[in-house]
């Protein structure tokens, strides 16, 4: 392992985001699967078994903190995982593996949230039956399937300490709204991230991994 690659904050930020996510919104704990500082390898097989249990009218949330490198001369973004050497390209986990994993993926709605340097690389383009009660736009962005991502900034370096997950977690915790789309949720959060720090967040469809124009839907379990 490079030590140099150690960070401090990711295992402790992944577990919070689980909490909230089971504790407010309609994930279960049965469902939720932690994968603490995995290697390469363990994503990637998490990502197959994935494919082989969502089905099409389930909802997929992959969230991952940690590093990330973009190789300009092969234009191409990647994940440091923590078998990751920063001399050895086959250790790096390359964006276009996720999209081919998250292509293989047959759910209804798959969102991809990374708070990682440089994980603006992930886009080649920018851009339950409780649903009943849901008003008109959301229901119909629900019907359509959905591939999208939200990104704690575009081609540059993140902080360990992380304002976009802070924004991102106050506005889960704050958000009474029964049903909250992603684009609704990163564009309540995305301006106080760019006024209290150096980073963009971005949000959008990833290419080429079925998108139909919907989005994943936040639920707001009863109280």
């Amino acid at each position: 392992n490079d030590l140099k690659l150690f960070l401090e904050n990711p295992e402790k930020d992944a577990a919070e985001v689980k909490n909230i996510f089971t504790s407010r919104y309609s994930f279960t704990d049965s469902t939720t699967f932690l994968l603490l500082n995995p290697t390469r390898q363990k994503i990637i097989s998490e990502l197959y078994r994935l494919r082989k249990i969502v089905g099409p009218n389930d909802n997929l949330l992959i969230f991952y903190a940690g590093h990330g490198i973009w190789d300009k001369d092969a234009k191409q973004g990647y994940w440091w995982a923590k078998d990751a050497s920063r001399d050895d390209p086959s250790t790096w986990l390359s964006n276009s593996d996720l999209r081919e994993q998250i292509r293989g993926i047959k759910s209804a709605h798959t969102l991809l949230i990374s708070d990682a340097c440089f994980s603006g690389g992930i886009f080649r383009t920018r851009g339950g039956e409780d649903l009943m009660n849901a008003s008109k736009d959301i229901q119909v962005l629900y019907k359509m399937p959905s591939r999208r991502a939200i990104t704690s900034g575009t081609l540059t370096v993140v902080p360990d300490n992380s304002v976009f997950l802070e924004y991102f977690l106050k506005r889960l915790r704050e958000n009474q709204a029964p049903f909250i789309s992603s684009q609704q949720l990163f564009d309540s959060f995305r301006s106080a991230v760019i006024n209290n720090s150096n980073v963009v967040p971005q949000d959008g469809v990833i290419a080429e991994t079925g998108d139909e124009g919907g989005d994943f839907i936040f639920i707001l379990k009863a109280r």
